[in-house]
C-alpha cells in the first residue's frame, strides 16, 4: 500500500486531512519565502532611510531622501504623518506634543502590522499541523485494522504494513509544521529589531517636531504670598485682597458713614 493508495482508500477523512496538510503548507511557505524576502529589505532600508533624515538639512530633504532608500514605506510614513494637519477637529484640540504623539503611534502600529502579516498563519499552522497529521494516523490505523478484521487475516505482517503507512500521515504533519515554527522565532526576532529602530526613531522625531517651549501661565499666587513684580505692575498697586488701597485711602479721608472726617 502506498501513500497514495493510502489516501484514496483511507476514506474521505483521509483525503481531507491530507489536502489541509498539503494546503497548510503551501500557505505557510508562501509567506515564509515572502517575509524573509520583505524583512531583508527591511532591515536595510530602515538603517539607511534613518541615517538619511538624521544627515539631511530640513524634514522637507528628509522626506526626497528617504523616500528613495525606503523602498518598503516603513520610515516615510511616520514622516508624514508629523506633516498632516486636520485643522477644526478632535485631533487639533490639544498641544502640539500631544498630537505628534498620537499621529506617530498610529502610523507606527500601521506600519507594525504590515510587518506582523503572517506571523499568525505561522504560529497556526506550527501549532495544529502536528495534530492534523496524528488525526490522518488514527484514522488510517483504524482503517487498516477494520479491513484485516473483515477479512479475518491478523498476523504481524499484515498489521505492520498498513500501521506503518498509516503514519506517514504524522510525519508529513510534523514536515509541515516544522519549518513553520522556525521562520516564525527567525521572523519574530528580525520584527522586534525593526520595531524597536522605528520606535527609537519616531521617539527622536517626537522630539524634533515638539514645540520648544510652553506658554506661560498666569495664575494667582497662594494667599499670603508676595506676588512676582510683573503681577504687581498688572494689577497696578492693587494687593491680593483686591483693591484694599483703594479702602484705606477712603478710610483716611471719610470716617465710618462715610461722611469726611473733619478732625484736623
Amino acid at each position: 500500500m502506498s501513500l497514495l493508495a493510502l489516501i484514496t482508500q483511507g476514506g474521505l477523512i483521509s483525503q481531507a486531512v491530507a489536502a489541509l496538510l498539503l494546503a497548510m503548507s503551501v500557505a505557510s511557505w508562501v509567506v515564509i519565502l515572502w517575509k524573509a524576502w520583505l524583512l531583508r529589505r527591511a532591515t536595510g532600508d530602515v538603517a539607511r532611510s534613518t541615517a538619511a533624515f538624521w544627515q539631511s538639512m530640513s524634514v522637507e530633504v528628509a522626506c526626497d531622501k528617504v523616500a528613495v532608500f525606503d523602498r518598503e514605506a516603513l520610515v516615510l510614513p511616520l514622516i508624514a504623518a508629523t506633516q498632516a494637519r486636520a485643522h477644526g477637529t478632535l485631533a487639533t484640540a490639544g498641544d502640539k506634543s500631544a498630537q505628534l504623539t498620537r499621529v506617530l503611534r498610529d502610523a507606527l502600529h500601521a506600519v507594525l502590522q504590515r510587518l506582523q502579516f503572517g506571523q499568525v498563519l505561522l504560529a497556526t499552522v506550527g501549532s495544529t499541523a502536528p495534530f492534523v497529521g496524528l488525526l490522518g494516523t488514527v484514522w488510517g490505523i483504524y482503517h487498516a485494522l477494520t479491513g484485516m478484521a473483515v477479512a479475518g487475516q491478523v498476523t504481524i505482517d499484515k498489521v505492520s504494513g498498513p500501521v506503518g503507512e498509516a503514519l506517514i500521515m504524522t510525519a508529513a504533519g510534523l514536515a509541515v509544521a516544522i519549518p513553520a515554527v522556525l521562520a516564525y522565532n527567525v521572523f519574530g526576532r528580525s520584527i522586534g529589531r525593526i520595531e524597536a529602530d522605528l520606535e527609537g526613531f519616531a521617539f527622536d522625531l517626537r522630539g524634533l517636531l515638539a514645540p520648544t517651549f510652553v506658554a506661560a501661565r498666569t495664575a494667582l499666587p497662594p494667599e499670603g504670598a508676595t506676588p512676582p513684580a510683573a503681577w504687581q505692575s498688572q494689577f497696578r498697586g492693587r494687593n491680593l485682597d483686591g483693591q484694599t488701597q483703594e479702602a484705606d485711602r477712603f478710610e483716611t479721608s471719610h470716617d465710618g458713614r462715610g461722611t469726611p472726617d473733619k478732625t484736623p
